[in-house]
């Protein structure tokens, strides 16, 4: 089984969340899993829109509290790591999907490259090792089989 991890911002505006639950769409839509912060913004659209396909998503959250996940998230896992449960999304996605996103999203992107994880950007940071993608489609397709 596939589990693919979607990186972002918690705050977003309209176009970024069309991406990413679009991503979240075509991930459940493969029969993989999303694997994200459980938390709003990125995080959430994509849960979301998994769910909208009948998919599977896992939140990892920074605090104590499972009840802080978003609506959309089956398994919350709380970790009560901060930001450091930033590494456990990493080490437990075979690839990412960075949609948008600001420094949090960028520790997250060196966290993945640094472990050797395929990163596939949407409007993210331009940076050697991501791989811009024009559309979700395109990311979720390189994602899903780590090209």
């Amino acid at each position: 089984m596939k589990i693919i991890g979607v990186i972002g911002g918690s705050v977003i505006d309209k176009h970024t969340y069309d991406l990413a639950f679009r991503t979240g769409e075509l991930i459940a839509a493969s029969n993989a899993v999303v694997i994200c912060g459980g938390l709003g913004g990125v995080m959430e659209a994509a849960c979301k829109g998994a769910k909208s396909q009948g998919g599977v998503t896992i939140g990892i959250l920074p605090g104590h509290d499972t009840s802080e996940a978003n609506f959309w998230v089956d398994y919350p896992i709380a970790t009560g790591l901060g930001a450091a449960r930033n590494l456990v999304i990493i080490t437990t996605a075979n690839a990412l999907v960075a949609v948008d996103g600001g420094y949090g999203t960028l520790s997250e992107i060196a966290f993945a490259l640094g472990a050797g994880k395929k990163v596939y950007g949407l409007g993210t940071w331009d940076i050697k090792g991501v791989t811009a993608c024009e559309t979700p489609e395109i990311a979720v397709s390189n994602a899903l089989i780590n090209k």
